[in-house]
């Protein structure tokens, strides 16, 4: 599932007239390098949610035939979702009983995808987050068997976590990419949660009843290229990895 339903206000004025998922970089809208990313890691059924445009992301795929992909749009374009909100929506898709990943539209990285999916089935988890140690002010805590057990920001000292008796020094921190895997076993869960919420409050609360589990990467390269300033360094992100 690619996440392509955001307002990209970051992106302003670009996306006063189009959405995130096609602003170009070197020709090229961000959400055909996810797919390509995608398609060579050996996914070939896909989810992208829409909102912000969202005609404009349906029309680009119907001109380009899907990309010989088996593509599917969960359309939010009456009510933006949250990510959380989005994967519940988009649940119906996920119907197979496998697990399924899901990607930021707006992410670069060197990450291996089929190795992460891999990692999730040989750790047997309920969600898989591609994480790292980038310096960053939130960062999700781990125990030493890399499950989830909380979230701090560092600026501001808040934590976030299911156990009452949960002391943020105990743990280490890596920072989350926008890369999970994520097995249906999530769902029922989501039913108590409302129509829009962010997939992280989902994970951080149910952190004690699910198996939430770092792959951690300490050589992943990522580049967030949800702002403005980000679009040279994208420019050469593709050069460099031949995107």
């Amino acid at each position: 599932m690619i996440f392509a339903a955001g307002m990209g206000t970051r992106l302003k004025p670009m996306t006063d007239t189009m959405p995130k998922a096609l602003v170009p970089v070197e020709g090229k809208p961000l959400l055909r390098y996810v797919i390509d990313k995608l398609a060579k890691s050996g996914f070939d059924e896909l989810v992208i949610n829409v909102h912000h445009f969202g005609d404009q992301i349906i029309d680009y795929l119907a001109r380009n035939h899907n990309f010989g992909l088996h593509i599917e749009v969960s359309d939010e374009r009456g009510n933006l979702l949250d990510t959380g909100g989005g994967i519940k929506k988009a649940a119906h898709f996920f119907d197979d009983g496998k697990p399924f990943l899901v990607h930021n539209v707006d992410i670069f990285s060197s990450a291996d995808l089929a190795g992460l999916y891999q990692y999730h089935l040989d750790h047997h988890a309920d969600v898989t987050l591609l994480s790292s140690p980038r310096t960053t002010a939130r960062y999700l805590l781990f125990d030493e068997e890399e499950r989830l057990n909380g979230w701090i920001n560092t600026q501001t000292g808040e934590t976030k976590s299911p156990y009452p008796d949960f002391k943020p020094s105990r743990f280490h921190q890596l920072a989350f990419s926008g890369i999970h895997v994520i097995s249906p076993s999530v769902f029922p869960l989501m039913d108590s949660f409302p129509e829009k919420f962010p997939i992280m409050d989902f994970y951080l609360r149910m952190a004690d009843r699910l198996r939430i589990v770092a792959c951690p990467d300490a050589h992943l390269e990522l580049l967030d290229v949800g702002k403005l300033f980000a679009l040279n360094d994208a420019s050469l992100f593709v050069k460099k990895y031949g995107l």
